[in-house]
């Protein structure tokens, strides 16, 4: 995008928060309660990052992603990951037509805008490495010839934190490249009574639709989202802030393996994606805050001892952010 397109199509902060605004309440016709999740994956969408979701079966993991591909008339696949999927079974691959007598591609399910990888613990090495390529450069390498992806695009990868059998743990590289890991939990006794409420009145079977959420936007009013977040003020020592954070984990007792550069990089990316979320064109300590335990939760290794001890890595970044002294207006 040129800067004349992007002077001619750009928003307000005011028209942004609006829209986010109406994003939440779309997706909240398809997606019962987890209003934390939702504005985490927002965040991600907003800082064109990639979101790792963990959490047990049946929490709404598919329903949010259908739902918000929607709000943006974005397109939409799902990769179940098992232990026999091929690279190629994600990126695509060169078939030769007996007609033509020629090569031709066939892309995979990940040319799209909103992909869904599934458990993606469960297929091996080799298969997650394919994804990684995917994620870091928007782009798919098939017999030599780099095809990118169409923006915005974003990765929603889950995986079951119970079911440890037949799992491959994602490396670390591969771990630094989601911008944040959000935990979904088993929603609220209220949100529980409307979830059954909903799926029982009417509906054949047991799936929630997304035939109720209306879009919001076009694609390219999030890529202006996007490009308008990348702009908001981030004063010094907000970044000198995040910074020392990401630092402290390094050397705090008990983390064997602290966050590394790319933690402070996702602080400010997610913390001005939170300040619009707030309709704010400025990043404050809070917004950094707010969103520093999904942004280095899946980037700190805890010691066997304090794991051994019941100690979680949410309760250590806390007491983290619990010593490291934020900078005051």
């Amino acid at each position: 995008m040129s800067d004349e397109q992007t002077v001619q199509t750009a928003i307000s902060v005011h028209e942004a928060a609006q829209l986010l605004h109406n994003m939440r309440r779309e997706i909240g016709k398809a997606l019962v309660g987890q209003q934390a999740v939702v504005d985490q994956v927002l965040v991600a969408l907003l800082a064109a990052g990639h979101v790792l979701i963990e959490g047990v079966p049946g929490l709404g993991k598919t329903l949010l992603v259908r739902a918000l591909a929607r709000t943006f008339q974005g397109s939409f696949a799902r990769i179940q990951f098992t232990p026999d999927l091929m690279p190629s079974d994600i990126t695509g691959h060169a078939l030769y037509d007996m007609k033509t007598e020629s090569f031709r591609i066939r892309r995979g399910p990940v040319f799209t805008n909103l992909l869904l990888a599934d458990e993606i613990n469960r297929a091996p090495a080799k298969t997650q490495a394919a994804l990684l390529e995917v994620m870091q450069e928007t782009q798919v390498t098939i017999e030599g010839r780099a095809l990118p992806l169409d923006a915005p695009f974003m990765t929603l990868a889950t995986q079951n934190p119970l079911e440890q059998e037949g799992t491959y743990p994602l490396p670390e590289a591969q771990l630094d490249r989601f911008l944040l890991k959000v935990l979904i939990d088993y929603p609220s006794a209220r949100d529980e009574t409307e979830l059954v409420r909903r799926v029982t009145a009417g509906h054949v079977g047991d799936t929630l639709k997304v035939d109720a959420v209306s879009p919001v936007l076009d694609r390219d009013g999030v890529l202006r989202l996007q490009q308008l977040v990348s702009t908001l003020t981030v004063d010094d020592r907000v970044v000198q802030y995040a910074v020392a954070v990401v630092r402290q984990t390094r050397d705090w007792p008990g983390i064997v393996v602290g966050a590394g550069p790319r933690g402070g990089v996702a602080l400010i990316r997610a913390g001005r994606a939170m300040a619009l979320l707030a309709g704010r064109d400025f990043v404050t300590p809070d917004d950094i805050k707010a969103i520093a335990v999904p942004a280095l939760r899946h980037r700190i290794t805890l010691s066997p001892e304090l794991e051994i001890e019941g100690h979680s890595v949410d309760q250590v970044l806390s007491a983290v952010l619990e010593k490291v002294e934020a900078p005051r207006a």
